[in-house]
């Protein structure tokens, strides 16, 4: 399939798709013509990395991790190493250091709202 059929089965814009391969994340073949081929497995491999974006990660992060994404019937999972953990942990620890953030930044609004 070309890139405009993978981007409309994946909802993924072909810009994306190409950065993605810029990335090292998809490689996809080409035709005598020079277009890209994509074949049913780039469909899983682009939900798999829309995945762990969504999660937070990286593109390099994913480079690195994308041969430990399994998808099976129950969707999209990791299947754990420990420098997959010690980056996943590390991914938690800023996303909780975020949200303490916000929530003293809401507590301030609140306040300043609060006192007229």
């Amino acid at each position: 399939m070309l890139i405009s059929e993978l981007a409309e089965l994946t909802g993924v814009s072909a810009r994306a798709l190409r950065h993605y391969e810029d990335c090292g994340l998809l490689t996809p073949a080409r035709s005598g013509s020079g277009y890209r081929v994509y074949t049913e497995s780039d469909v899983t491999r682009v939900a798999q990395i829309r995945t762990m974006i969504s999660a937070g990660l990286g593109t390099s992060a994913i480079r690195r991790y994308l041969d430990c994404v399994r998808t099976g019937d129950h969707g999209t999972f990791l299947e754990m190493c420990p420098d997959l953990r010690a980056e996943l942990d590390s991914l938690a620890r800023r996303l909780d250091a975020r949200q303490a953030e916000l929530r003293e930044k809401r507590s301030r609004l609140d306040r300043l709202t609060s006192a007229g």
